[in-house]
């Protein structure tokens, strides 16, 4: 059987590129600075416990296919866009680059042309000149925003899909709003690292911004950040 290992993301602001610092600046605005800190503080301590799964000695990297969030190249490229995020800092990329390191193999996931065009949709809010125009911008982005997503993982569910044989393994860094696992084909095993629905739930609380310090943000938090068990690929009794 075909086995897909499910690392739902948080995206931090080194993955952002050349939009991060407009990013962080619009999330301090909306969050406020202490809030904001505190979640960088949540997504550097979520990659910290991605990194120990992969990192520990019982964990067969060889051979393994990853599939990566926003990468529509292959071969040296491929290599060198996740080398340009380890050096921005981005720990997503240090994890792969870690994986490639002890044998893994990266994989072209998506396409280039649907990744630009949802790209130059936010581009276009966050660089607005005016409050009218990011108005404006905002309400196409978002209206548009679900078909970008639709287009995008159906195709990566085709790569996933069309790139494993028979019994390997591949691991898959997405976005915790994208919805892949209902778009694969029989036959793929999914394994979740962190349950989709309560990164989800997380992201949620974080962009509207007006729930923390309560309980369920705390216990969310505290899931987000929780030590991944070593044996959660193992075959249940």
């Amino acid at each position: 059987m075909k086995t897909l290992i499910y690392v739902p993301i948080i995206h931090s602001i080194a993955d952002m590129g050349s939009l991060k610092e407009e990013l962080k600046n619009k999330s301090i605005s909306a969050l406020g600075e202490n809030v904001w800190q505190r979640h960088m503080d949540t997504v550097n301590a979520y990659w910290d416990s991605i990194e120990g799964f992969f990192e520990h000695p019982d964990f067969p990297a060889r051979g393994i296919k990853i599939f990566q969030d926003g990468l529509f190249a292959e071969g040296e490229m491929a290599l060198k866009i996740i080398d340009e995020g380890v050096k921005s800092g981005s720990k997503n990329s240090q994890i792969v680059s870690n994986l490639i390191q002890r044998g893994a193999l990266l994989v072209r996931t998506e396409d280039l042309n649907m990744v630009k065009t949802e790209y130059d949709g936010l581009q276009s809010v966050l660089k607005a000149k005016n409050q009218s125009s990011k108005l404006l911008f905002l309400l196409i982005y978002k209206l548009s925003k679900p078909y970008f997503l639709y287009r995008r993982d159906k195709f990566i569910a085709d790569r996933i899909a069309g790139s494993l044989a028979e019994d390997e393994t591949g691991i898959l860094f997405i976005g915790a709003y994208h919805n892949i696992v209902k778009r694969l084909p029989g036959g793929i095993k999914v394994t979740e690292l962190k349950e989709i629905a309560k990164m989800r739930d997380y992201q949620g609380a974080i962009q509207r911004g007006s729930v923390t310090g309560t309980l369920k943000f705390e216990q969310l938090t505290a899931y987000v950040i929780k030590e991944i068990n070593p044996a959660i690929l193992q075959p249940q009794p």
